[in-house]
């Protein structure tokens, strides 16, 4: 339109050429990271279970959500199907085309084991999150509202449903800083706070503090309790409601501490923390940045973590940062190649064909700008626009010939 509030809608919804390119820069770097560099040409498979991938679950196929493909099987087995993205998932082996799928059998890689006992699933493979077992998003909400994931079992949770409790006139107790921006790097829901109650033991410093709602007991290593004033003391306190696992780690520990900090090379790091520690509160925990590289790899810590099953946690290939950090070098060597070849193949040719390829490439950026002149701002390049530019190229290497 050319005049009315049509012409003014239509002008703010335009973009220059630059803010296009940017865009679509954005997009297909959010796609890498979500997919950590796959190019979804192989299915993962006969990789075994990865420590993190994408993975998507098929509503189609497995209308139960007991079911998990890589990106692969998601692009190749299931197109048109009903897909849910689930962003990443932990040592998971891909489904597709085991017993779970019936007489669906795997196009890239047929004749897989029967299932994947190793596989963990939730509720997310239905497409349902957080304690409200809502969808995501949810079709009866006008605004979606974003949520966090645990770092343990990786369900996404919003604000409200932590089991945060409002107080003193503040309304969000998640922390972050004065703009909003969360100043924890990882969360631990409350249903999944007892396996990692160990946390509790650790200085401070391993946690960023949330105010909760409180039973009665106190909050773990608070620097306000009677013992913490001691500077003195350096017999640990065992926690009442600690497992025999925990206790005896603790043990273990204490005996081999010789000072509280620094740590010494054979002890434990959680033993300076047990004079200020009282009885550990279930609830949600949200960690400190670097949180996983202050962590105990004592002998008997390592035991324990092997016990509760969160050994993974050492490993810093298990990180969402690390995993999005091989998808940004994977996606910067992918352009970097593209580049090369593209270079390589226009050296590769002969004289007489490179400075004909050249002249094309010139005569497309001045048709291309005649065209963007000619229509101005004052309507849309449509098709038959490109159709009629490529025509006149076409006529113009015709009259050169």
């Amino acid at each position: 339109m050319a005049s009315g509030g049509g012409f003014e809608d239509e002008a703010e919804a335009t973009v220059t050429m630059e803010e296009y390119i940017e865009s679509m820069d954005a997009e297909e770097l959010e796609a890498d990271l979500v997919l950590g560099g796959d190019e979804g040409d192989e299915c993962t498979y006969p990789k075994g279970y990865m420590k993190r991938q994408a993975i998507f679950s098929c509503l189609t196929c497995t209308p139960d959500g007991n079911a998990g493909v890589c990106t692969a099987c998601c692009l190749t087995c299931h197109d048109g199907h009903e897909l849910l993205e689930l962003w990443t998932k932990r040592n998971f082996r891909c489904d597709c085309g085991n017993s779970k799928f019936g007489t669906l059998a795997c196009k890239l890689l047929p004749g897989k084991d029967v299932e994947n006992p190793e596989n963990s699933y939730n509720h997310n493979f239905k497409g349902l999150y957080c304690t409200c077992d809502k969808p995501y998003p949810d079709p009866n909400v006008e605004e979606q509202v974003e949520m966090i994931q645990c770092c343990l079992c990786e369900d996404w949770f919003h604000d409200e449903h932590l089991a945060l409790k409002p107080s003193d006139g503040v309304t969000s107790q998640i922390p972050r800083d004065e703009e909003g921006v969360p100043v924890y790097e990882d969360f631990i829901c409350e249903s999944c706070s007892p396996v990692c109650s160990f946390l509790t033991l650790y200085p401070e410093k391993i946690r960023v503090d949330a105010k909760v709602e409180s039973n009665g007991s106190a909050n773990a290593c608070s620097d306000t309790t009677e013992s913490n004033q001691n500077p003195t003391a350096t017999e640990p306190v065992q926690p009442e409601n600690g497992t025999e696992s925990e206790k005896s780690v603790l043990r273990g520990c204490s005996e081999k501490l010789a000072e509280p900090e620094p740590f010494p090379a054979s002890g434990c790091a959680i033993a300076t923390g047990l004079a200020s520690c009282t009885e550990f509160e279930k609830k949600p925990l949200f960690l400190a940045k670097n949180w996983r590289s202050m962590l105990c790899k004592c002998e008997k810590c390592l035991e324990m973590y092997s016990e509760r099953k969160v050994s993974y946690l050492l490993d810093a290939e298990d990180t969402i940062a690390e995993y999005e950090n091989k998808a940004k070098e994977k996606r910067t060597e992918k352009l970097e190649k593209q580049e090369g070849e593209a270079l390589d193949r226009l050296n590769n040719l002969d004289h007489v064909t490179k400075v004909e390829f050249l002249h094309r490439v010139n005569d497309f950026k001045e048709g291309f700008r005649s065209l963007l002149e000619s229509v101005g701002t004052s309507r849309a390049i449509t098709s038959d626009d490109v159709d009629q530019m490529f025509s006149k190229l076409k006529n113009k290497r015709k009259r050169m010939e």
